[in-house]
C-alpha cells in the first residue's frame, strides 16, 4: 500500500487514539507488526505547540517512517499554519481528525462536528493541502448521526481537492463508541473514490479483520481498542491474511518481556513522575484476563515509583509464568 512517496509494509494501521499512541506505543506496534501508525491528535491552537504535552506528540525522534502527525482544529488557516508548523518538525504525512466524538473536541466545532458542515470540511481541507508538500490523509465518521451519513460527499470532496487516504470509522458522531461499527456505509465510501480507504470500528480479530476487508473493498483496516494490551494483534492479522491461518498465541514470557520492554520506554520518553501513570493504564491492559489480575491492577496502581511498578509487574508475570507450568506438569 502507498501514502504519496511512501510504501507501506502492509496495510494495518494502528489508530490515532488520545492519551495512548505517544511514540513508544507507536514503535511497538510497527515493530509487531503494523504498517503505520497516527500520532495522537495535535491541535491547531498555536498557543499550546510549546507545551510539554504537544511537544511529545509531535516527538518522533528514532521513529520509522513514515512519520504521520494528526491534526485537529475547526478554523482553515490555523489548521494551515499547524500543518507547517509539524512539517517543519518532522513530520512526513498530516493527518486531518474529522472523526473524534470527543465532547471538548465538538464542542468547539472540530473532530467529527464538522461533518455537518461540508463547506468548512472543504476549506479546512484545501487549505492544509496548499500549505504544506506532504501528503495529506483525513479521518472521518460515516456521518454525524443516523439519520445523516454524508461519509460518501465528504469523501468525494476529500479527494477532488487532493487527500491521499481516507480511514473511515464505521461509526456517526452520535454514536461515538456505542452499539456496533457497520460497514455498509464504508464500502459505498470505497466504491464512490479512486483513493486508498481504510476502515475502523470494532476490528478485534483476524478474522474480523479478513471480513471487513472483503466486504467493504477497502485499501486497509486501522486498529484502536483491541491493539490495548496486545499490540502483537497486527502481526497476527497480518499472518491469518498471508496464509489463512492463526499465529500462535504469545507465551506469557514474551507477554512479560513485551510489557517490561514498554513500561521502561514510557519512563524513558515522559520521565518517572509521568512514566509510572502513563504506564498504569497499559499494565491494566496487559494483564487483563490474567489469575489474580484484578486483585494486582488495584495494588500496582497505588505505587508511585518506576523501580517499585517495574519489580512489582516483573514479579507478577514471573508468578503467572510459574502458575502455568505447575499445571502443565501436573497435566502430563
Amino acid at each position: 500500500m502507498q501514502i504519496g512517496p511512501y510504501k507501506l509494509n502492509n496495510n494495518l494501521f494502528v489508530a490515532p487514539m488520545a492519551g495512548v499512541t505517544d511514540r513508544p506505543f507507536r514503535q511497538l506496534c510497527k515493530k509487531l507488526g503494523a504498517g503505520m501508525a497516527v500520532s495522537e491528535m495535535v491541535s491547531s491552537n498555536s498557543l499550546l505547540w510549546g507545551s510539554e504535552k504537544t511537544l511529545r506528540r509531535a516527538d518522533h525522534g528514532g521513529e520509522n517512517e513514515p512519520r504521520s502527525v494528526q491534526i485537529v482544529g475547526a478554523d482553515p488557516e490555523m489548521m494551515a499554519q499547524a500543518a507547517q508548523y509539524n512539517v517543519e518538525h518532522g513530520a512526513q504525512i498530516i493527518d486531518i481528525n474529522m472523526g473524534c466524538p470527543a465532547k471538548k473536541i465538538c464542542k468547539v466545532a472540530a473532530g467529527s462536528a464538522l461533518l455537518k458542515d461540508e463547506p468548512l470540511v472543504a476549506r479546512i481541507l484545501e487549505s492544509v493541502v496548499k500549505a504544506v508538500d506532504v501528503p495529506v490523509t483525513l479521518k472521518i465518521r460515516t456521518g454525524w448521526d443516523k439519520e445523516n451519513r454524508n461519509g460518501p460527499d465528504i469523501a468525494r470532496i476529500a479527494e477532488d481537492i487532493g487527500i491521499q487516504a481516507l480511514a473511515v470509522h464505521g461509526r456517526t458522531r452520535a454514536c461515538a463508541y456505542m452499539g456496533e461499527a457497520e460497514y455498509d456505509t464504508i464500502a459505498e465510501i470505497k466504491s464512490a473514490v479512486a483513493i486508498p480507504v481504510i476502515a475502523n470500528g470494532d476490528i478485534t480479530s483476524p478474522e474480523k479483520a479478513k471480513y471487513v476487508l472483503d466486504y467493504t473493498g477497502v485499501d486497509g483496516v486501522m486498529i484502536g481498542r483491541a491493539a490495548q494490551g496486545r499490540p502483537w494483534i497486527f502481526r497476527e492479522i497480518q499472518h491469518y491474511l498471508e496464509t489463512g491461518k492463526h499465529l500462535a498465541e504469545p507465551t506469557l514470557e514474551e507477554v512479560r518481556d513485551t510489557l517490561m520492554t514498554h513500561v521502561q520506554n514510557l519512563y524513558d520518553f515522559y520521565g518517572e513522575y509521568t512514566g509510572v501513570r502513563v504506564a498504569r493504564k497499559h499494565i491494566s491492559w496487559y494483564s487483563k484476563g490474567t489469575r489474580g489480575g484484578a486483585s494486582f491492577r488495584d495494588t500496582v496502581n497505588r505505587v508511585e515509583t518506576a523501580e517499585a511498578q517495574f519489580d512489582m509487574v516483573q514479579e507478577f508475570f514471573d508468578r503467572q509464568i510459574e502458575a502455568r507450568k505447575e499445571q502443565r506438569e501436573l497435566a502430563a
